[in-house]
């Protein structure tokens, strides 16, 4: 079968995208498929790169913007390509964190206390009450990954330092309290019915600080504890959260969900991931090794449930 694998994109998650995609192009190619990794620069170049190449389906690996927020997914439902992953609505729903938090509060699912800050509307009296509450928020893009331009903020100056950084990526700022805590993510999977269940939790340690970009991929600077040596009853609590956050946000076949665990036990949602890190060191890969599958029968797995999706 030949595969598009796209990857790169116009985010600045471009780099990790790439890396994606190439770790993904060497498995599926390890099993037999025909991989075409393809660095996209324009959604709307890919139904004639698709029919250049005579392929026969598009494994997503892009992260951010268009790339994980339902636009080439409408691209390839528009042109009647079958793709990898959550549809134009999960991805949609999923990316955007702050649109997010409703649907994830009806499912009984806790996130972080937040506001989006603009340029036209930084909203500092807001935050600095939260300041004053938590002593600490956080700051992102809203519709951003990877841990670019994120930033722990203890002041009303580092504040407006946070908002400026994290407008380079995006216009809408998601401003949070600090929930402290492990830092935890649960990858969900789905069966050969569509029915979605989670794979082993993953316990992220941080060597240092929170994990941050430079944490997340310098090597060595964070231990990553899988299955996570919780007590049978969190695990099952943040498994059964996991599931419940993939399936109010629309998912589908696969999906990471990235949660903080207070010390009193308290589970808080920060976010879900519907394209997220696909080398074999990721997070999804690490799970899914945990449960059983190896890389390349993993991707498999995604391509075949996938494909037999009807969008």
């Amino acid at each position: 079968m030949k595969i598009i694998v796209l990857a790169g994109g116009t985010s600045p998650e471009r780099e990790v995208s790439l890396n994606s995609g190439r770790a993904v192009a060497d498995a599926l190619s390890s099993i037999g498929f025909v991989p075409i990794f393809t660095d996209i620069k324009d959604p709307l170049s890919l139904p004639e790169i698709y029919k250049k190449n005579c392929a026969e389906g598009v494994f997503i690996a892009l992260h951010g913007s268009w790339g994980e927020n339902g636009i080439v997914q409408a691209v390839c439902e528009a042109a009647n390509i079958p793709y990898t992953g959550s549809g134009v609505i999960g991805s949609a729903l999923a990316m955007n964190k702050f649109m997010s938090k409703p649907l994830l509060n009806s499912a009984g699912i806790k996130t972080p206390i937040s506001f989006v800050a603009t340029s036209k509307n930084s909203n500092a009296h807001v935050a600095q009450k939260l300041l004053d509450q938590h002593g600490k928020i956080f700051v992102k893009p809203n519709s951003g990954g990877s841990t670019v331009a994120c930033s722990t903020v203890t002041s009303i100056d580092e504040y407006n330092s946070a908002l400026k950084l994290a407008w380079q990526s995006e216009p809408f700022a998601l401003v949070e309290e600090f929930i402290e805590g492990e830092e935890v993510t649960v990858p969900v999977f789905e069966d050969e019915s569509g029915t979605p269940f989670a794979l082993p939790v993953i316990h992220i340690k941080p060597r240092t600080g929170y994990y941050d970009y430079k944490n997340k991929y310098t090597k060595g600077a964070t231990e990553y504890i899988c299955p996570a040596e919780f007590s049978t009853e969190i695990t099952q609590r943040l498994q059964t959260q996991a599931v419940s956050a993939h399936k109010a946000l629309s998912c589908n076949v696969y999906s990471r969900i990235d949660f903080r665990l207070t010390p009193s036990s308290e589970i808080y949602a920060l976010e879900a991931n519907t394209a997220p890190g696909m080398t074999a060191t990721s997070l999804v890969p690490k799970a899914a090794k945990a449960f059983g599958l190896e890389f390349p029968q993993f991707l498999q797995q995604v391509i075949e449930r996938s494909f037999s999706l009807t969008r």
